[in-house]
């Protein structure tokens, strides 16, 4: 019995028996399965270990990784090197496809005829909305008191950046109680536009409007550049820093004014605050929406262009769609944003951007970030881009476009897409014969003045990229159709990521659209805020409502 009992031990039970495995199966559970089994076996038996978690941990970090690594793309590199390298995918919005994008929804495009045009139906305005200048009856009349000095003042920039100067000008003049001389233009580097005043607005005009409020001369009298050997150059030049407020202009350059009789402002652009007491806001409001007229030869050959484009859209009772393209080689350039050009654009790009600004893009720690600024909305719409989200916002085939542009970047390739989706599309180039052209080529404020009409007598307006000429239309605008900017400006933050797609539905594409342009609608409308420019929102220092008024 002892001998059978070990000593007064169980026997050892066989190696398979299930108590052997419950009490020291830990080495002996069985020879382990071959190949991936083995694996996936010593992975569940380590589960049953106290340390388990230490091989678990491995496997949970491997799967985490397999994740991550779902939004890069694996690919091989030649087989020579017998390596693979990661590439990662773009986020939604960073990389051009809209060529991609228009060649899916081509043929929806054609087949879509659900909808009616939208250049009816475009805006909504309510009648409690609804506003009308009213400056005659917010200005002073009383008579002028004795001039304080001489203000000269010199703009720079293009058509609408002399603009803002000019009418800043007359605002400054009014504050100093001064004698506004007609501003000089600088001739810029980029413009290169050496036209005067009188070349672009109408002098007399300009005047003969003003003349109850503030003081304009041609020239200085002779007594006063006697006074300083006959060289403006002579008179103080007070160099005024950006959106300077009242306060600054009657305690620094008043006393000046006084002492020497005149003085000079140069540059002046953007050197007024936008919040300024009301009296000199309708300055702004007289200068810009009424005193500031094209010259003859301008305001001629653009009504006639004007009278052109409603007869071409006599389909759709004379109204048609305009578009600010801003799509030139320069703006390309300066925008360091990608398209679908390849090799030979980037090279284009790279010699404009020396060209025109030498070495800024390629300073130490200069990054460029195509993709960031094409997400950050910060890219020139393609004349294809504008073509697609007016087609998707319902504009058809047969609306009138106008197209307000420099020299296009790539202009017949980039253009046809646009021909093709709108074949009624005109721009200066076809609206006016080539001698009607002639006096204005070379003088980018004279041809942009020509635009700016067209602009501003269409029923809906599209911005695509911000800037001066923009700005002033939808203030513009706004002073001409009782408050509403009638004006499409997207969101590229958003729209980008609508064009990013190849496989979006007509449908879906056409929702996004719209939603683009309701949004547009509602924002037509609105009060100016006190850091925002009179320029772009008039109401209410330069109207009135119509239940009011």
């Amino acid at each position: 019995m002892h001998d059978k009992r070990l000593n007064g031990r169980r026997p050892p039970s066989p190696a398979s028996s299930p108590r052997a495995a419950r009490r020291g199966g830990r080495k002996e559970w069985g020879a382990p399965p071959p190949g991936m089994e083995r694996l996936l076996y010593a992975a569940l038996a380590a589960l049953f270990r106290r340390r388990g978690i230490l091989l678990v941990a491995p496997l949970l970090y491997v799967s985490a990784m397999l994740v991550f690594m779902g939004s890069w793309n694996l690919d091989a590199v030649p087989v020579r090197v017998g390596v693979a390298v990661l590439h990662r995918r773009p986020p939604p919005g960073a990389v051009y496809r809209s060529h991609q994008v228009f060649e899916s929804l081509w043929p929806f495009m054609q087949a879509d005829v659900s909808h009616s045009n939208a250049l009816m139906t475009a805006w909504h305005q309510k009648a409690s909305q609804r506003w009308k200048p009213c400056l005659n009856k917010r200005l002073s009349h009383a008579e002028l008191p004795p001039s304080n000095g001489f203000l000269i003042i010199e703009a720079n920039g293009g058509l609408n950046q002399q603009r803002l100067s000019i009418c800043d000008a007359v605002a400054v003049a009014g504050l100093l109680n001064a004698t506004l001389v007609i501003p000089m233009f600088h001739l810029n580097s980029v413009w290169r536009d050496s036209s005067k005043f009188g070349e672009i607005f109408d002098e007399d005009y300009f005047i003969e409007t003003l003349k109850n409020h503030v003081r304009v001369v041609k020239e200085l009298p002779q007594d006063i550049l006697k006074r300083f050997d006959y060289n403006i150059s002579n008179i103080v030049n007070m160099r005024t820093k950006a959106l300077q407020s009242k306060t600054y202009y009657l305690q620094k350059v008043l006393p000046k004014l006084l002492e020497m009789g005149a003085v000079r402002i140069a540059p002046f652009s953007n050197r007024l605050a936008h919040s300024v007491p009301s009296n000199i806001q309708r300055l702004r409001c007289l200068t810009n929406y009424e005193a500031l007229r094209f010259s003859q030869p301008i305001r001629v050959l653009a009504e006639n262009m004007v009278d052109r484009m409603v007869k071409n859209s006599s389909m759709s009772d004379g109204k048609y769609v305009s578009v600010h393209l801003r799509f030139e080689e320069d703006m390309v350039a300066f925008s360091c944003c990608t398209y679908d050009g390849g090799e030979e654009e980037k090279h284009e790009m790279d010699i404009a951007r020396e060209r025109s600004w030498k070495g800024k893009f390629r300073r130490p720690g200069r990054k460029i970030n195509p993709e960031a600024n094409r997400m950050g909305g910060k890219c020139p719409l393609t004349p294809l881009e504008v073509g697609m989200m007016l087609r998707g916002m319902g504009f058809d085939n047969t609306t009138p476009v106008y197209v307000a542009s420099g020299q296009i970047y790539n202009a017949e390739r980039y253009m046809a897409p646009l021909r093709q989706l709108f074949p009624l599309l005109e721009t200066k180039d076809t609206l006016a014969s080539a001698d009607e052209l002639a006096p204005f080529k070379g003088h980018s404020s004279r041809l942009a003045a020509l635009d700016y009409t067209l602009c501003v007598h269409s029923e809906v307006f599209v911005t695509t990229q911000g800037g001066n000429f923009p700005h002033f239309l939808m203030g513009h605008r706004r002073y001409l159709y009782e408050g509403h900017s009638k004006t499409i400006k997207p969101d590229k933050r958003r729209l980008v990521l609508s064009f990013d797609n190849p496989n979006i539905r007509w449908d879906r594409f056409k929702r996004n659209m719209q939603e683009v342009l309701h949004h547009s609608d509602l924002k037509g409308v609105g009060l100016r805020k006190s850091d925002a420019s009179l320029y772009t929102s008039p109401m209410p220092d330069c109207m009135c409502l119509r239940s009011e008024a």
